[in-house]
């Protein structure tokens, strides 16, 4: 199957202004009234609320997203086996990507790319689900429903744990799609330097520069405070000389709810990205806790310095 995403490459390598992408789906989904699950976090969503999902897609379209990544962060195996949707796994991933595109169908006043998410992380520290070798296989498996379904690109987000980080990217590295890597990190309370963003005891420059070998289309720091993402390009910037993005998250996470708590006004939101794009960052979005509000300041911000 052929898409149609070179317009997304030219413009990350420099060719026309940088990208917008969309904010964080699954927190937009807990504010739109949709119970988040202890074990999957928002993936049951696709099967309970899909008209809320396709509408969180539509709202940040409309805000200005050029990009909008599909409601599949949590919806590989290693994470729907202990939850108990082991059986719909294919079910949920290809309704996920089928309903962000019904939302680009409905509202796309512009060129929008469907972005697939995949994530090593898992809630579950049964072996069985939080090893390599079942994480590989699952994103693997996830990926090419992904692919199949229709997705322009595949997003490997929230990357920490080397082992896992690697396993998952050599799966689906070889799959014919452009493939972004997504790393997330934190600044450590005792000794002030990066750590990946759930381990403090791993060190997120050593994850950037396994992961840099990897050669993806583009390296985001994604999922990351605001007030570390500097320090985040800088890690990443001293090992990958390829095309970078930045997507943070503002409030904070207990399973399986999201804290709104000091989010980010979007005019300082945009502010910082103004900053960002003057080092030459190439795509700008939001994560967990960030709304279309955000997103659309963010578009201001992208067209006021082109």
């Amino acid at each position: 199957m052929t898409r149609e995403v070179s317009w997304v490459e030219k413009r990350l390598c420099g060719n026309g202004p940088p990208i917008v992408i969309d904010g964080g789906m699954g927190t937009e989904l807990e504010k739109s009234g949709v119970p988040m699950d202890k074990k999957v976090w928002s993936a049951r969503a696709i099967l309970s609320h899909p008209q809320v999902v396709r509408q969180v897609h539509e709202r940040f379209i409309e805000a200005g997203a050029e990009v909008i990544i599909t409601n599949t962060f949590s919806t590989a195996r290693h994470m729907l086996e202990p939850g108990g949707l082991g059986h719909e796994v294919h079910k949920i991933n290809a309704k996920a990507v089928s309903l962000a595109q019904q939302a680009r169908e409905s509202v796309a006043q512009h060129p929008v790319a469907v972005v697939g998410s995949i994530c090593e992380w898992t809630h579950d520290d049964d072996p069985a689900w939080n090893s390599p070798d079942a994480v590989g296989r699952a994103a693997k498996e996830q990926a090419e429903v992904l692919v199949d379904s229709g997705v322009d690109i595949i997003a490997l987000e929230m990357c920490e744990r080397v082992e896992l980080s690697e396993a998952v990217v050599s799966a689906v590295i070889g799959l014919g799609l452009p493939v972004w890597i997504g790393v997330s990190a934190r600044t450590h309370k005792d000794h002030g330097s990066l750590s990946s963003f759930s381990y403090v005891d791993r060190d997120f420059e050593n994850l950037v520069q396994v992961l840099s070998k990897y050669s993806p289309s583009l390296m985001n720091v994604m999922h990351t405070a605001v007030s570390d993402v500097p320090e985040a390009i800088g890690v990443v910037r001293k090992y990958w000389s390829g095309p970078v993005g930045v997507y943070p998250e503002s409030g904070y996470f207990e399973m399986p709810n999201w804290n709104f708590v000091e989010i980010i006004d979007p005019a300082e939101l945009a502010e910082q990205a103004r900053q960002w794009l003057a080092n030459g960052v190439r795509l700008v979005g939001g994560c967990c806790g960030l709304a279309p509000e955000h997103i659309q300041a963010l578009r201001g911000a992208v067209s006021a310095d082109t």
